[in-house]
């Protein structure tokens, strides 16, 4: 297998075009190729300045998971720290995660920072939502988001080989208006569900407008873990 590390995005469109695979750690991927064959090329992103940015307002696709800290918000910092070992953090990526995974543990966090991705097609970079990123499984080459006032994340305990875990991630973000906007986003099986509501009056009013959605008709161990983290996120911000 040649790998390549292109350094520009016009290196990285003559790899795509040359029919790469795209890899970042390669966590997800080794086991397979090991079993039924490496590509002839595969190409890494972790020379490409658009895909290693770390800022308080983005991150790039090969930025591995441990070095994600306190630049970013407490959301992805914690999704970060949640994933695998050590050892799988200081190899895996972020675009690993987010496109190659099929847990995406990362994805709550992004969908309530309402974090926008910026892709490498054909002919352009240009910027899109996560829903098409995972969907259509671009080429990622970073995400890019407003700083929350708040944010929380929280993963419950699971036993190893058995289903995902319950992933419950939460922002509260400024509307522009003078006032603010909750954002939640669960992980339940393989599903992610994503939604917002005004949070200004409370956290039970915020809860009475989220019962009334897709978020409502989750199991009721999920309901009480998303009512814990609302609860927690909008208790410190009361009265500002």
């Amino acid at each position: 297998m040649l790998l390549r590390l292109p350094t520009s995005l016009t290196e990285a469109q003559e790899c795509m075009a040359q029919g790469a695979v795209p890899i970042g750690g390669a966590t997800l991927v080794w086991a397979a190729w090991q079993r039924d064959g490496f590509p002839e090329l595969a190409m890494s992103l972790r020379d490409l300045p658009e895909a290693t940015a770390v800022g308080p307002e983005s991150l790039g696709a090969a930025v591995v998971l441990h070095r994600m800290d306190d630049r970013v918000p407490e959301v992805l910092r914690r999704a970060a720290g949640s994933v695998g070992t050590g050892a799988v953090r200081r190899t895996a990526t972020v675009g690993g995660n987010l496109v190659g995974s099929s847990l995406r543990c990362l994805l709550p966090a992004a969908l309530v920072l309402d974090a926008r991705a910026t892709v490498l097609g054909p002919d352009r970079a240009y910027e899109t939502d996560l829903a098409e990123v995972v969907a259509k499984r671009h080429l990622l080459l970073g995400l890019r988001w407003r700083t929350p006032l708040a944010s929380g994340y929280r993963k419950q305990p699971a036993e190893a080989g058995g289903p995902p875990p319950l992933v419950v991630a939460t922002a509260v973000h400024t509307d522009g208006e003078g006032g603010h906007r909750l954002r939640v986003a669960v992980r339940d099986g393989y599903e992610v569900l994503s939604e917002t509501t005004a949070c200004d009056a409370g956290a039970d009013e915020a809860l009475g407008t989220l019962e009334r959605t897709d978020i409502g008709a989750l199991p009721p161990g999920a309901r009480d873990v998303v009512r814990e983290q609302v609860a927690d996120i909008l208790g410190p911000l009361a009265g500002r």
